[in-house]
């Protein structure tokens, strides 16, 4: 999929759901939520977890969780960008040129 229609399917799934009802403070904690697991995922990859009640995950199942933990990530960024009419596209390309511009060799 590219990344136009992922974002349409996922505004589809979310209004399906009355999850796009929520409000941009709301839909900000989630993402904060969804940052912080994200941030486990990365931790567990890189260090492993040190707890007994937890099964020992293979490196594999690792990576997944960090894909799955990223989609966790850009589902609730494309919500928020959308209640303010952005697409992740415009995003990323206005990022990429403040990036370029602020680094550009004289």
């Amino acid at each position: 999929m590219q990344m136009a229609e992922t974002e349409q399917w996922m505004k589809d799934f979310y209004e399906k759901r009355g999850w796009t009802e929520y409000g941009p403070f709301i839909r900000i904690g989630f993402l904060m939520e969804e940052a912080g697991e994200l941030a486990r995922a990365v931790r567990a990859y890189e260090i492993g977890r040190d707890r007994p009640d937890e099964k020992d995950a293979t490196q594999a199942e690792r990576r997944q969780e960090l894909i799955e933990e990223m989609g966790d990530v850009l589902g609730n960024l494309a919500i928020l960008a959308d209640k303010y009419g952005i697409t992740l596209e415009e995003a990323m390309k206005a990022h990429q040129e403040k990036l370029i511009k602020r680094f550009e060799t004289k």
